[in-house]
């Protein structure tokens, strides 16, 4: 099964989380070919949710450089955290 890396950011300001949010969009699904599927979420305020789901951990990986420069180009950062994990479910209708 897939492994996943749930990314939550913490901005300065609401307007910075969504400019954040729709510059992923944007850029995301080029900076990161590797992934099977990718969530950018405009959480509550000044929150931002992105979730990435990787064939395997040598996938996630090899994503991992250009993760690090994208959170550097970000506007706003307070606080980052990410948790990884195995995926166990991945329903679509």
């Amino acid at each position: 099964m897939s492994v996943v890396r749930v990314t939550t950011i913490i901005f300065d300001s609401e307007e910075n989380a969504g400019n954040a949010v729709k510059s992923y969009a944007e850029t995301a699904p080029s900076d990161f070919p590797g992934a099977e599927q990718l969530l950018g979420i405009h959480a509550e305020g000044n929150t931002g949710i992105y979730v990435s789901l990787y064939a395997d951990n040598e996938a996630m990986e090899r994503a991992t450089g250009t993760r690090s420069k994208a959170l550097d180009s970000i506007q706003g950062i307070v606080s980052v955290d990410t948790k990884i994990g195995n995926v166990e479910i991945n329903h679509t209708n």
